[in-house]
């Protein structure tokens, strides 16, 4: 299978990890020989309940049994998807109201793009350096990055960029501007938390000159941050919501939401302002409603930030220079990004699994599933610690 996975299958690195999977259940991923790896990055982020977890697997089978794709997104009316739409509008401040189901995020990062451009009339979007969004071609437009971008450019026209919590550069938000794109809280350039109320602040400058706010929530949301939406800690309803991985509970899934008035620009002048084949799919909605609903009605969120300060407990070592993050969204910085690569690859050796991020080559990833044990927390950070002792 390993020789097949390089010939067919196109890679996205030169050295992908190739630990062939045989199951997953729970915090546990395990491979072809039955050895069992306990997770602490959830898919990156996409897995909140962990894996195969019963009431996700219940709504997708259940959903088999009734029906699969029978038309383009919008058309007809799918119970699964309306009721997943409508549980997250009940959940979402006003006038957060009306959702647009996609294939991914990154799907939804074009859709929030689009719909700023339709709704002001203008092309100017800003974005944050060293943000990522996705990696398509509007999305990657707005990645602040240039390295990840150069080799396919040109890219969309007219975007702009400023430093994430520098209130210097809200100057740079004109009537020119259609949009503002940030992520709620920065994930790749290292688990940046937003400082000294700077959403807000970004928030009323936009509406000052008549632009809007997108906010990405694809990491931070639903329940990582120990509130539904990261957005909800900072005194900030963006303009546009735009949400993913952990909505779908392990299956593919973006989502962006709007006002009513602002979503239903879409509809007309032109019509099929974004068009898509299977977004609101009936088997992945059921699961994202399945996985939305669990979240909402157990204690989850509120275990979440007691895990954090179960992490941040044990987690305590010379190498490692500073816990970033909130919640279970939480990055290890290290010195050097050779004790960083070392760290990720002989956790694996020994049963747990982390992963790097994508701009700060300095920083390993934890984002386990929300339905991590304490016991689980406590036995990864003890792999953790004994390797950095053997590398101190």
């Amino acid at each position: 299978m390993t020789s097949d996975f390089f010939k067919y299958q196109a890679q996205t690195t030169p050295h992908p990890l190739a630990m062939e999977i045989s199951h997953a259940k729970g915090s546990y991923i395990y491979d072809t020989n039955n050895k069992g790896f306990l997770d602490f990055v959830a898919g990156v982020s996409a897995t909140p309940l962990g894996h195969n977890h019963p009431k996700v697997v219940k709504a997708i089978k259940e959903q088999l049994d009734k029906y699969l794709h029978v038309m383009v997104y919008g058309e007809y009316i799918q119970k699964p998807a309306v009721e997943l739409t409508k549980l997250l509008a009940k959940n979402l401040p006003y006038p957060l109201e009306k959702t647009y189901l996609t294939n991914s995020g990154t799907e939804a990062i074009e859709g929030a793009l689009k719909l700023a451009k339709r709704a002001t009339g203008r092309s100017e979007i800003i974005a944050a350096n060293h943000a990522y969004h996705g990696n398509t071609m509007g999305a990657m437009s707005v990645m602040g990055y240039e390295d990840r971008k150069q080799a396919f450019r040109p890219l969309i026209p007219d975007i702009r960029f400023i430093s994430f919590n520098n209130e210097d550069d809200l100057a740079h938000i004109t009537h020119k501007t259609a949009c503002v794109i940030l992520e709620t809280i920065q994930g790749g350039a290292g688990f940046i938390l937003p400082k000294n109320n700077y959403l807000k602040k970004v928030l009323d400058r936009c509406h000052k000159v008549g632009a809007l706010l997108i906010l990405d929530e694809i990491q931070p949301g639903f329940g990582r941050t120990g509130k539904l939406f990261g957005f909800e800690h900072y005194n900030c309803t963006p303009d546009i919501l735009v949400t993913g991985k952990g909505l779908g509970g392990g299956m593919p899934i973006g989502a962006f939401t709007a006002s009513r008035k602002l979503m239903d620009l879409l509809q007309d002048h032109p019509k099929l302002g974004h068009i898509t084949t299977f977004g609101g799919h009936p088997v992945i909605a059921a699961a994202a409603l399945a996985t939305l609903k669990e979240i909402i009605e157990s204690d989850l969120m509120q275990q979440t930030l007691e895990k954090e300060k179960l992490f941040r407990k044990h987690l305590v070592h010379p190498l490692i220079k500073e816990i970033r993050g909130k919640g279970l969204m939480l990055a290890l910085i290290l010195p050097s990004a050779e004790i960083t690569n070392t760290l990720v690859l002989k956790s694996q050796d020994a049963g747990l699994i982390l992963f790097w991020l994508l701009f700060e080559p300095k920083a390993v990833r934890i984002t386990p599933p929300l339905t991590i044990s304490n016991d689980e927390i406590i036995k990864g950070c003890k792999i953790i610690i004994d390797i950095l002792n053997e590398i101190q």
